[in-house]
């Protein structure tokens, strides 16, 4: 009989077991998410890196075959169309690319010409594509499009374009944004009490794509 029980409670067991296995397999990931949704929370973020650059007209680069000092270029202006010029290749689209995918595009058009290419792009100086800069138009000493920097402020555009005129209205300044509904939007900012009176609540987070348009003074 002492065998006949202890089977009976290993079946049980692994029933039980399996019950239990079953239960977890049920919740899917759809409906994890919904349940989610419901409780009005949100998956935890994925660590995110950080994000490349996409090479723009009127950037500056190097590009650098391996082992070809010949086709290797130090200064590589990308032109007003985009596009750049380098030993053996005529013309290549460079604006838009980052510099991994301009390298590669590279690579594959040297080919022809050379076994196993190694290419290098390195972009030594900066503006980016008209949709990742920041315009700065108006009373500023030095008006100009300045290329958006992760964690850029109004205070780091003062600093770019050399602060105001004399004949600003700094206080009222505004940033013109595009919200993702497609429309322009007005974002009021007080220069004037950020830069002479410390007012960092004024120190308004920048976004590729916005225009500071800095008034001059009525008198």
């Amino acid at each position: 009989m002492g065998w006949r029980l202890w089977a009976v409670v290993a079946m049980l067991t692994g029933v039980l077991l399996v019950g239990c296995g079953g239960s977890r397999q049920t919740e899917t990931p759809t409906e994890y998410d919904a349940w989610l949704k419901a409780q009005n929370v949100g998956k935890p973020d994925q660590p995110k890196g950080p994000a490349e650059y996409v090479i723009g007209a009127g950037d500056s680069l190097s590009v650098f075959v391996w082992r070809n000092n010949d086709l290797s270029e130090g200064g590589v202006s990308v032109r007003p169309d985009g596009r750049i010029s380098v030993p053996l290749i005529d013309e290549i689209d460079a604006a838009g690319k980052t510099p991994p995918q301009l390298a590669h595009d590279i690579e594959e058009r040297l080919k022809k010409y050379v076994q196993d290419p190694l290419v290098t792009v390195i972009v030594r100086s900066f503006v980016g594509p008209m949709d990742r800069q920041i315009r700065v138009i108006g009373e500023a000493t030095d008006p100009q499009a300045v290329s958006y920097r992760d964690g850029m402020t109004v205070l780091d555009l003062m600093i770019a374009t050399k602060g105001l005129t004399r004949y600003a209205a700094g206080n009222r300044a505004v940033i013109v944004r595009r919200g993702p509904d497609g429309k322009e939007h007005n974002i009021s900012v007080h220069i004037d009490d950020l830069i002479k009176n410390g007012d960092i609540s004024q120190n308004v987070g920048m976004e590729p794509g916005d225009t500071l348009i800095i008034p001059q003074s009525w008198f």
